[in-house]
């Protein structure tokens, strides 16, 4: 969650590592015509926390409206659905397609999401999965209900994941979710 100018500063430099900065043209007209949109969206994205979390007063909430409306704009073109406060820094969204996270489910660091994921609650209820750092989740991939996955865990695509994952460095994958083997 980003709390103050310098942690949101190093949300947007994390996740612009994952595409080829050029500082040679000014960095607002470098992010809205050569940049990929999908990081559009994440700067889009963490723009929205950083105006929730730490701006106050009318005129920072009329800029965060619009910058949230903007974000909505491009989320329903990409097929991104995702809220504020859900992902630390390092998020990677690879490719435009589904992608529906709901806003309970908390994702660590340096998490890559492919497209048509879907990671929320199962039978009504406001419990979401907690997802640990480093984790690779692929395409296709449904994670549900009130479950944790530990850090460094490769899901393969297509895998519904309904149950906890603690062992570190493995890969799961099928349906219902199993651990299929160690990871290296």
């Amino acid at each position: 969650m980003i709390e103050n100018k310098k942690e949101y500063q190093k949300y947007i430099n994390t996740e612009g590592q994952s595409v080829r900065f050029n500082f040679f043209f000014n960095r607002l007209i470098y992010t809205y015509i050569t940049f990929k949109p999908t990081y559009r969206f994440l700067l889009l994205l963490r723009t929205s926390e950083y105006f929730m979390n730490c701006k106050r007063g009318i005129f920072n909430r009329i800029i965060h409206f619009f910058i949230k409306y903007h974000k909505y704009r491009l989320g329903l073109k990409l097929g991104f659905s995702i809220p504020e406060n859900v992902a630390k820094k390092g998020l990677q969204l690879v490719h435009y397609g589904s992608i529906v996270i709901n806003a309970n489910t908390k994702i660590g660091e340096n998490c890559r999401i492919h497209t048509c994921t879907n990671i929320g609650t199962a039978n009504k209820s406001s419990k979401a999965p907690v997802i640990g750092d480093n984790v690779y989740i692929g395409p296709g991939a449904k994670i549900y209900g009130e479950i944790t996955i530990a850090s460094n865990i490769k899901i393969a695509p297509n895998a519904a994941v309904s149950k906890d994952f603690l062992m570190e460095n493995v890969i799961i994958g099928g349906v219902p979710a199993k651990q299929i083997s160690k990871s290296k």
